[in-house]
């Protein structure tokens, strides 16, 4: 028998079209390596992660307005601790009056106080600060008239003042909105026991 053998024309295109496909094949089998090793590699975002331009946790005081928060802390319970004091030592009816309202109306300032800190994930002082500490040792040994002029120099006018200008001060300065509403609410009270404290002063100078 005869074989018929191919041309060789045929037989180079035929090899031609063979090499063209084993190339194509070979630059998908790479583009598919590559996209497996991106996808392994480059992991894809989470959801519900935050971006880096999400806004400030509501929940948290920038430092400034931590500060200001543990100083009014301090200021109200030192009214708290030295109207107690009075209460103790006074025998004015007057200034006993005046130490009763300071207990009452800035012990429940404390509270609100402390709740907001506690909202705002801020630690507040435990005790009074080194200054009123010094104000309640020096009342401490004081007894009498004596104890009556400095109670309300010292604690009913000056640290009243302190605390208007601090309350002031968080109007003016604070950036959390839920503490600037406090000090707008406390404000006027403390005006009120300033204005007393201003008035029993008075009459105690007066009575010299």
């Amino acid at each position: 028998m005869f074989h018929t053998s191919t041309p060789l024309p045929t037989r180079m295109a035929a090899h031609s079209h063979i090499k063209q496909a084993l190339v194509a094949g070979g630059i998908c089998a790479l583009a598919l390596a590559t996209a497996a090793a991106w996808s392994q590699t480059t992991p894809a975002p989470a959801m519900g992660t935050a971006s880096a331009s999400a806004p400030a946790d509501a929940s948290k005081l920038v430092s400034a307005d931590s500060r200001m928060l543990g100083n009014l802390a301090q200021a109200n319970r030192a009214e708290v601790e030295a109207g107690k004091l009075a209460l103790e030592k006074s025998q004015n009816p007057d200034i006993k009056k005046f130490a009763q309202t300071m207990v009452d109306e800035h012990g429940k300032a404390l509270s609100e106080i402390e709740q907001l800190g506690a909202a705002k994930n801020v630690k507040l002082p435990d005790g009074v600060g080194v200054m009123h500490k010094a104000k309640e040792t020096a009342l401490k040994a004081l007894s009498g008239k004596t104890f009556d002029n400095q109670y309300v120099k010292r604690v009913g006018v000056g640290d009243l003042e302190s605390t208007v200008k601090l309350l002031q001060d968080i109007q003016k300065n604070g950036k959390d909105a839920d503490l600037k509403a406090l000090a707008d609410k406390m404000l006027p009270t403390v005006q009120s026991h300033l204005e007393m404290a201003n008035q029993m002063a008075t009459q105690i100078a007066a009575a010299k």
